[in-house]
């Protein structure tokens, strides 16, 4: 056969696998919208780029209780089985992971049962990381929010408003507990007062913090958690990168578990911009 033979042959068979491709996606993409209807969720803009927001789980990653909540065992070995497998042992609300309405309801949404289009959501971070370094018991406040409307304009639709305190940067030490010898644990966290205001003055899905809790380390009745969840609105804690995002344009995406009649689950969250 003469080279632009084989030039040409070689061309159609490309041509025709882009087509058989192109084919395969478009029919992929009209199964999942029937599939799963639904209206689409708000997005802050068309994204050019995309971040990760979850920290690595591990082990020893620091938990509010203070114990180890994540596990993994060895099933088989590569090596002597010729693949790998673990088996698992999480608890719900460890490492980056959601709380869903039900961990503090009687008969909130489950984690399975949270729409989708609920887990993605403009971002808008409200920066406190110059009053958490002077004072670890920090929280943002109503006229934190205040200040980021006045700066940015109205909360979008459908957003999710994240506490950026700086505090991720100690998640690798004992300082993200914060613990003093009374056990007492010291992190930012959000005002009972700034929750209230986001349910009656705008319309906010979610809440995310980069510490440990929604409420703040010196909490001793969850006023956030009791007062936020309730209203089927879910929260996220310890979520990272929140340094590489601007306070507005990002969209949010909360890769979260679908277990049935689940309280939340360690979720994997990128922001694209």
């Amino acid at each position: 056969m003469c080279d632009f033979c084989v030039i040409n042959s070689v061309k159609q068979r490309m041509l025709s696998r882009r087509e058989f491709f192109k084919a395969t996606a478009v029919g992929a993409s009209v199964a999942a919208a029937t599939a799963l209807p639904g209206a689409m969720p708000a997005m802050a803009q068309t994204p050019t780029t995309i971040s990760d927001m979850t920290h690595e789980l591990h082990p020893t990653f620091p938990t509010f209780g203070g114990g180890q909540q994540f596990e993994l065992n060895r099933i088989f070995d590569f090596a002597k089985d010729g693949y790998n497998l673990f088996e698992m042992r999480v608890n719900e609300h460890t490492g980056t992971h959601l709380d869903a309405p039900l961990h503090f309801s009687a008969d909130g949404q489950s984690v399975a049962e949270i729409p989708v289009e609920n887990l993605v959501a403009p971002l808008c971070i409200v920066d406190i990381r110059t009053k958490a370094a002077d004072n670890p018991d920090a929280q943002v406040t109503p006229d934190d929010l205040k200040a980021w409307i006045s700066n940015h304009g109205d909360l979008p639709p459908g957003a999710c408003v994240a506490m950026n305190s700086g505090w991720a940067a100690h998640v690798d030490s004992d300082k993200f507990r914060n613990a003093d010898a009374e056990g007492v644990m010291h992190f930012p966290g959000f005002h009972v007062e700034a929750t209230k205001m986001l349910m009656e003055e705008a319309d906010v899905v979610g809440i995310a913090v980069d510490s440990l809790s929604l409420d703040h380390g010196i909490s001793k009745d969850f006023a956030v958690h009791y007062d936020w969840l309730p209203s089927n609105r879910w929260g996220l804690e310890c979520i990272a990168n929140l340094d590489a995002l601007p306070a507005t344009g990002a969209t949010l995406i909360v890769g979260a578990p679908k277990n049935r009649g689940g309280t939340g689950g360690p979720s994997r969250v990128m922001a694209m911009v």
